[in-house]
């Protein structure tokens, strides 16, 4: 199984049906075989603060979901994350594709990659970075049931030691 794979069979072992996401290249193969499985309900998101809401809204109606997006994406969530997801403990579930390292072209990338881990942990929200796909499916399975468990919020940072990266990324340190 891909990387991807692994993904979309735990989140719906874990009954996460919503995925709510902003288009990134990382991210295409979950989001189309999210797309394509008829288990998921699949809404393209305009901002990363936007899909936030839109899950925090469905989690209140009963339905499970995750977030999708790149790491730059995150900058624009901290807010929704720190007045809405963490105060009223809303479990949701953040997938980052990571940007911004190991070669990344992208200046906006590197910096709010920079950020990332320090803005999660002010926010005293539990983050895993998934760099190996042998340790995948028990990180992801394990995490998403402490969110649910516990009533917190949790990131997963897809590291380019699992996904490959940014093939644009890649293309340009030819």
């Amino acid at each position: 199984m891909t990387w991807s794979d692994i993904v979309l069979a735990t989140l719906k072992e874990n009954g996460l049906r919503l995925v709510a996401y902003v288009p990134d290249n990382i991210l295409a193969p979950l989001v189309s075989g999210a797309a394509t499985d008829d288990h998921f309900i699949s809404v393209g998101a305009t901002r990363e603060d936007e899909a936030v809401g839109i899950v925090t809204g469905a989690y209140m109606a009963g339905l499970r979901g995750v977030v999708m997006m790149q790491t730059s994406g995150f900058a624009l969530i901290a807010n929704a994350l720190a007045t809405l997801v963490v105060p009223y403990q809303i479990p949701a579930i953040l997938i980052v594709s990571e940007r911004g390292v190991m070669g990344e072209f992208n200046v906006g990338q590197a910096l709010v990659a920079r950020t990332l881990r320090p803005t999660l942990d002010t926010l005293g929200i539990v983050h895993h970075t998934l760099a190996e796909a042998s340790t995948l499916r028990f990180v992801l399975d394990s995490s998403i049931k402490q969110a649910f468990t516990t009533q917190a919020p949790v990131a997963l940072i897809l590291s380019p030691l699992l996904t490959g990266g940014n093939p644009a990324a890649r293309a340009q340190l030819l």
